[in-house]
């Protein structure tokens, strides 16, 4: 991730820094369709401190990744069971839940238009990246296979960038995932779960960005510790 600064993008931030996108929510700034603004102008924007709001990020900074194992080994077991499995059993119940929504308040004037196609094209992209993951680049991980690893690591940084265009979709469909005034249980949940999904994408994609990815492209070899 680059350096936080009041100069990047609120869209950047949201989509590299877990817990971001939850910030950025609860103090109505816009970092979807209206994303592509420096950090100091959304503040201000919003009447918030520049300073003040750049702090919290960087605390959020601070946290990120915490719950990583430290080496290696155990750090592609966490991926894998925290995140890859949790992905896959929240879409297979947040997808149904969002057609359901869709289908029963589709004349609502905020209702998630699209966002189960949204979500569909997500769990696509994330099960070929994460089976590309499991049965290729964490085996060539855990095999020291350096030589020949750089190129899917490339390939799995660009599906992340992918990834954070999928979930800037399903942030505008969902319309900053707050749901309406007397919203029923169904689309509450569904909300509910989003926020988390996301969430948990993030931080996903964070700890492979700026943890274990980095070990082997500076080195070119196994990295163990």
């Amino acid at each position: 991730m680059q350096t936080l600064s009041l100069d990047m993008t609120v869209a950047t931030i949201a989509a590299e820094l877990p817990g971001a996108a939850d910030l950025f929510r609860r103090s109505a700034i816009n970092f979807c369709c209206g994303g592509n603004v420096p950090l100091r102008a959304a503040a201000e924007r919003a009447g918030l401190s520049p300073a003040d709001l750049l702090g919290e990020l960087e605390a959020l900074e601070r946290a990120a990744g915490r719950d990583a194992p430290e080496e290696t080994e155990p750090l592609l077991d966490h991926l894998v069971s925290r995140y890859h499995e949790t992905h896959r059993r929240e879409l297979a119940f947040l997808i149904p839940l969002a057609q359901k929504v869709e289908r029963v308040h589709g004349d609502h004037p905020v209702a998630p238009s699209g966002l189960a196609a949204a979500l569909i094209a997500l769990g696509d992209e994330l099960e070929g990246h994460m089976m590309n993951e499991e049965q290729i680049l964490f085996p060539m991980m855990r095999q020291g296979q350096g030589g020949r690893i750089s190129q899917p690591i490339a390939q799995m940084r660009r599906e992340h960038d992918d990834a954070a265009r999928l979930l800037r979709d399903i942030e505008h469909a969902a319309h900053g995932m707050a749901p309406p005034a007397g919203a029923c249980g169904s689309w509450t949940a569904l909300y509910t779960g989003l926020r988390k999904l996301v969430d948990d994408l993030v931080a996903h994609m964070h700890i492979e960005n700026t943890i274990l990815f980095p070990r082997f492209e500076a080195s070119g070899t196994t990295a163990g510790a």
